[in-house]
This record gives structure tokens, C-alpha cells and sequence, in this order.
């Protein structure tokens, strides 16, 4: 088998991967990659737990008595398995594991962060589609009181707009975007020769989250949750500048919205 990675292929097939890595059935490198990868992305974590608290429920419920001699050959049969070949495991482990990857694709579980990476996807298309236009914004100000206002009527909510000039990011303008097929407002701020493309919306689960940092097709992705609001930085500035942007933008305070 392959060494796990982040590519998105890897990534469609991460709910089969997280059930046979808790079942022990992944070889020490790969189980070690997406080990890291649990610990590194809070969201993946907390599935991991509610994954094993499940699988904890469905041992201690499900017991092998309940499942007969005769259905038993019928799963065997349904499945190809020779009637001389050994079980590797109790049937009734495999069937617990079958019911864990239905609920799993019915909640949503683990889906979650696969939707977060296909958005980090968009979020990098769309910093590229700013970098090959004329100029990576619709409106040219460096003044937040003239940016904010810019997008009423055009988004149905403010974004906050932070001046960060005298930190070493000037704000040059800002635009209207689509990310996830949602459209999102675009602020772009400079630091020197770097572009910094920073995307907000506002979500629905309104929890706060830490930063978490990634690079996705060679440039940086800085992203978290706060008041209310999903915010992705992204840029080809080095990660510790990017991140020391988003720390600004995150204690910085925003105009009043003024419709």
C-alpha cells in the first residue's frame, strides 16, 4: 500500500483509511503519516474519538451470538469467500464495521475535514485567478472606511476590514470572490513583493478555531473560524510571515459596518 499523503485522492478515500486504522489493519508507515495527520487537524481528531466511542458502543451491543450459522454462510457467500478458507476476524466485527462506515457517510463525520480540504482546494484557485488578472482587486484603497462599504449590496453580510499598514501589510483593495460555490469577500493586502489573498464568510457552526496552517499547490494557507465568520489567508510569503499576518487581522479591530 501506498504512503499516506494529503493529495486529493488520498484525501476521498480517508474514511475507509480512518476505520482500518483503527482496526489495525494499516502497515506502520502509513498508520505513523495518518497518525500526524490527526493530531495536526482538530476536526479530524475529534472524529477519530467519536469514531472510537462508537466502535466502543457497537462492541459492547453487538454481541456474536446474534448472528446465526446460516446467515453467517449467506454473508460468506455474498462476498465470494471460500466455506474451507478461515475467518481472519468474527463476522460480527466485520458487520459492526460496515454499520461504522454507514453512519459514517450518513453524518457527515469525517467528511468534514474532506470538505475542509476541497475548500482549501478553491481557496488556492482562486488566489491563482487573482494573480493572472489585471490586478487582483475590483476596488483600489488602502483605506478600510472606503473598502467596507465597497461591498454593500454585493455580499449579503460585512466582512471585517482590518489596517494593518503600520504592522508591514498594507490593505490595496479587495474584491468579490466564489469559494465552495459561495461567494465570499476577497481583501488583498501586500507584504513587499507578496500578494496576500484573505477570504471570509460567515458559517453557520459558529465555534471558534485555532489557526491551522497548510500548503496546498505551492502556496501557504493559513485558515480558522472566529466570531462567527471562516477565514482563509493564503500566499506565497513564507509561513511564519503569513501566520504573524493572520495573529494581526485576528486582534486587530474592524469599522463599524455602516449599513
Amino acid at each position: 500500500m501506498p504512503k499516506f499523503d494529503s493529495s486529493p485522492e488520498t484525501k476521498r478515500s480517508l474514511p475507509i483509511l480512518m476505520n482500518a486504522y483503527l482496526d489495525g489493519e494499516l502497515d506502520v508507515a502509513i498508520s505513523w503519516d495518518l497518525q500526524r495527520q490527526i493530531e495536526a487537524d482538530p476536526e479530524l481528531a475529534k472524529q477519530t474519538s467519536n469514531l472510537i466511542a462508537l466502535k466502543k458502543v457497537l462492541k459492547d451491543k453487538v454481541l456474536p451470538e446474534t448472528i446465526s450459522s446460516d446467515f453467517h454462510s449467506r454473508i460468506r457467500a455474498s462476498i465470494g469467500a471460500s466455506q474451507r478458507r478461515p475467518d481472519r476476524r468474527p463476522t460480527w466485527q466485520a458487520l459492526a464495521a460496515s454499520v461504522l462506515v454507514a453512519v459514517l457517510a450518513a453524518s457527515g463525520g469525517t467528511w468534514i475535514a474532506l470538505q475542509a480540504d476541497t475548500k482549501t482546494i478553491d481557496v488556492a484557485d482562486a488566489h491563482m485567478r487573482s494573480l493572472v488578472a489585471a490586478k487582483p482587486f475590483d476596488v483600489a484603497s488602502s483605506e478600510r472606511h472606503v473598502v467596507l462599504p465597497w461591498f454593500a449590496g454585493k455580499l449579503p453580510y460585512a466582512p471585517k476590514v482590518a489596517d494593518l499598514s503600520a504592522s508591514g501589510f498594507p490593505l490595496v483593495g479587495a474584491r468579490v470572490d466564489v469559494i465552495d460555490t459561495n461567494p465570499v469577500s476577497a481583501l488583498v493586502y501586500n507584504r513587499r513583493l507578496h500578494v496576500i489573498n484573505l477570504f471570509a464568510r460567515p458559517i453557520a457552526t459558529a465555534y471558534d478555531t485555532s489557526i491551522q496552517q497548510r500548503t496546498v499547490k505551492g502556496y501557504n494557507v493559513v485558515s480558522w473560524r472566529e466570531d462567527g465568520n471562516e477565514y482563509w489567508a493564503i500566499s506565497d510569503l513564507n509561513a511564519a510571515e503569513l501566520k504573524s499576518f493572520t495573529e494581526l487581522f485576528r486582534t486587530a479591530s474592524g469599522p463599524v459596518d455602516p449599513r
